[in-house]
């Protein structure tokens, strides 16, 4: 049987024929615009016979294997003597000569698309260049051979040779894992309340190819009921691939649990785990900065191949733990390897960046890629404060200062540039004049073209550099400069705003994202499902407005599965207002130390802020109550969360207190089921802090008609309670005390807000 193998040029040739290392420290990046603005210089002087950006397509055959090979030539013409050239055009920010290792795929690229034209238009000779642009000067370099039609067709098929090996493998697995899916049962012995419902929804949704937000209690089993049909809907060719993103590594591990579970019950799927790098790295963990020579990344891309092509034969699934035993085994970088596996899984678990991010996504997923993936999106509300991150960015006039001086005598382009942004930063600071902040609804596109020759200038200083000398401060400058233009280019003034804030000398220069629907809904198209998922999406209309969601996407409720009978709930009507929190003080500290007294057991008490928790904490421990107490700390390592919620055990002898705050680690994601937690505290109604940026978001939604007080805060603070309390009930057999402390528990909008199960 021949399997067909569906492969762009471009990732064909990288495979066989990158090598060298992966460069520390810094690494020079190129946007779209400025590639394409390269690559209209050159094709401009093709003359009108030249062809530009032409697309190509061959097929090879090889044993039992068909290769559908396709990609886009830069440009073609024709000399005097009819002779084709094939242009393959790079931009560089270091001169041609020095291009190194990066040079045999930049060859391979060209050779193929020659290959493929001499085959399509029955060629004997072709000639190949190589157009690198000096993107400073603009200066042209051009590199050409002359090969013939045999010598580009034994290139052609010495690199499927190559290539075979991979593919075989990945073909081989594709018909394992299709076959196991076929067989998958849901890994569980029945479908709770409201389970078969919700995966009905989710499988549904994919086949369809549009888009679920679905709101599903604690206790639903989120995980397994969008997982499982997901993974179905592979099996069935709907989709290809699966990512599941999240913002929290509790839940991530979750999903790989649910993914171990179905392998257990016979699931053949290969699924990667990405750890963010300053985790994994093992010279960061070896005592090094890792931004110094590297063993792991020095010649990481002559070993790669070895290490990826072991790692997918010998397992399934590859968490943190795999993914560094590989590493070590073939001397590679922790990071890059998740990186370069997840292009080739069935299955990613990952941040929200990965997606979502301009900075960060993962960009080498080709669009036929990304129309066979579906994404699953846990903690959905999570993305709407974390959307608005990673489309707002943000300059300081601090740091160009800073560069100008230290540059003046080492550098003087790069000086003199930042000089210019300092004086652009004078002049808004004389323009406010007494303001402390002006906004306005234009992108600020007077500092662009600073900004463009800044990176220019930053990038040769730093190529030049190197690792040596302390680069770090014009590091962190140039990439939120390139961050700042990236943002400038998706900017819109119905979903952004750019606001000056002046603090003394400081000024900051901000685009901030006031409503990330129209990014996340342009990310979210590319790809054939999302299925949006969170116990907590009240109300629905707020987040299909602010997640982009589209009028024919679902919506999907499912109602908890727990009983009335498992939960108390008692609201205690006292004011947590700010200004009523020093008056009401010690009425707060009085009500809990009577209520661990009255009953012993574990208990989470959660507060607005930090200060106010420290306040209460306070006065309650000079009342002496009859508990152990622990307390949420601003920063905390993972080992001293992982002490504290281990501290929450079922046999502990004497009542244990848990003082933490809303929307922090403790208040999601967190599963402390049976006797480990006896009852939850909520303080406030979760407010966020009044500032410049949620009065921004506040006016914005009010002019849209919209109440904007409830967008701004009442919305993301009745989150936080929702969340929090989510924490006590998590299986059929937990039953648990819900306090809820503020008389506007009472009143509506947060009365209308508070799930069925906890009204009474």
């Amino acid at each position: 049987m021949t399997t067909i193998i569906d492969i762009p040029v471009r990732p064909l040739v990288e495979y066989v024929y990158r090598s060298g290392s992966i460069e520390s420290g810094f690494r020079v990046a190129q946007t779209m615009q400025e590639g394409t603005r390269i690559h209209k210089q050159v094709q401009e002087g093709y003359g009108e016979e030249g062809e530009k950006e032409v697309h190509l397509r061959i097929e090879i055959p090889l044993r039992d294997l068909l290769f559908r090979i396709e990609g886009r030539c830069d440009g073609l013409w024709t000399d005097e003597s009819g002779l084709l050239t094939v242009d393959e055009i790079k931009s560089t920010s270091i001169t041609a000569e020095d291009i190194g290792d990066g040079r045999e795929v930049h060859w391979a690229q060209a050779q193929m698309y020659g290959h493929m034209l001499a085959e399509q238009r029955e060629l004997e000779q072709v000639r190949i260049q190589l157009t690198y642009v000096h993107k400073s000067s603009g200066k042209e370099t051009k590199l050409e051979r002359i090969r013939t039609r045999q010598e580009l067709h034994d290139f052609a098929m010495d690199t499927l040779e190559q290539y075979a090996p991979y593919a075989e493998m990945l073909a081989e697995h594709r018909r394992r894992r299709n076959d196991s899916i076929e067989g998958l049962l849901f890994p569980f012995a029945g479908y709770r309340s409201g389970q078969r419902q919700f995966a009905g929804a989710v499988y549904k949704t994919i086949g369809e190819q549009v888009n679920l937000f679905a709101e599903a209690p604690t206790g639903t089993g989120k995980t397994i009921s969008t997982l499982f049909p997901a993974i179905k809907s592979i099996g069935n060719e709907r989709a290809e691939r699966l990512m599941y993103i999240t913002a929290k590594t509790v839940t991530r591990a979750n999903a790989e649990d649910a993914l171990q579970r179905m392998q257990q019950n016979g699931l053949h799927l290969h699924g990667v785990t990405i750890t963010a790098k300053d985790k994994v790295c093992f010279c960061t963990a070896e005592g090094g900065s890792g931004r110094e020579s590297c063993a792991y990344t020095d010649g990481y891309y002559d070993r790669i191949n070895e290490a990826i092509l072991d790692m997918l034969t010998n397992e399934t699934l590859m968490n943190r733990d795999v993914i560094e035993r590989y590493a070590q085994k073939h001397t590679v970088c922790p990071f890059e390897l998740s990186l370069d596996a997840s292009y080739a899984s069935d299955a990613v678990i990952c941040d929200y960046n990965y997606v979502f991010d301009p900075r960060v996504s993962l960009k080498r997923l080709t669009d036929d890629q990304r129309k066979s993936t579906v994404l699953l999106v846990d903690e959905a509300h999570n993305l709407v404060d974390r959307g608005r991150g990673m489309f707002s960015a943000q300059l300081n006039k601090a740091a160009f200062l800073d560069l100008k001086r230290d540059y003046q005598h080492s550098s003087e382009p790069l000086s003199k540039i930042a000089g210019a942004i300092n004086a652009y930063f004078i002049r808004l600071r004389k323009q406010m004049g007494e303001e402390k902040m002006i906004s306005r609804s234009e992108a600020p596109e007077d500092i662009f073209k600073l900004l463009e020759e800044f990176t220019i200038r930053a990038e040769t200083t730093l190529l030049e550099q190197g690792d040596s000398g302390d680069t770090e401060q014009l590091l962190e400058t140039y990439f939120a400069a390139q961050a700042f233009l990236r943002i400038g280019r998706l900017y819109d003034m119905e979903s952004h705003i750019t606001y000056v804030e002046q603090d003394g000398s400081e000024v900051l220069l901000r685009m901030f994202c006031i409503d990330p629907s129209l990014q996340l809904r342009q990310t979210a198209k590319g790809y054939r499902s999302v299925v949006h998922f969170s116990a907590t999406l009240s109300p629905i209309r707020y987040y299909r407005d602010m997640l982009g969601a589209a009028e024919d996407d679902y919506n999907i409720s499912i109602p908890s599965p727990f009983s009335k009978e498992q939960l108390e709930v008692r609201i205690v009507p006292l004011s947590t207002r700010y200004r009523d929190r020093e008056r009401t003080r010690q009425e707060l500290a009085q009500l809990l130390a009577e209520l661990v007294n009255e009953r012993q057991g574990n208990y989470l008490a959660f507060f607005p802020s930090y200060q106010y928790m420290r306040d209460v904490l306070e006065a309650f421990e000079a009342l002496e109550p009859n508990t152990d107490i622990l307390v949420q700390q601003s920063s905390m390592a993972e080992e001293e969360r992982d002490r504290f919620l281990a501290a929450f055990r079922p046999d502990n002898e004497r009542t244990l207190t848990g003082f933490a705050v809303m929307g922090g680690i403790f208040s999601e994601g967190v599963d402390l089921a049976g006797d480990r937690l006896t009852g939850v505290i909520i303080v406030g109604v979760g407010l966020p802090q009044i500032g410049p940026e949620r009065e921004l978001i506040r006016e914005h939604f009010s002019r849209g008609g919209h109440s904007g007080y409830n967008y701004a805060y009442v919305y993301p603070g009745m989150n936080k309670v929702l969340q929090a309390g989510g924490r006590l009930i998590r299986t059929e057999q937990d039953h648990g005390l819900l306090m809820l402390v503020d008389d506007r528990f009472l009143q509506n909008p947060y009365a209308q807000l508070l799930p069925p199960e906890w009204k009474d």
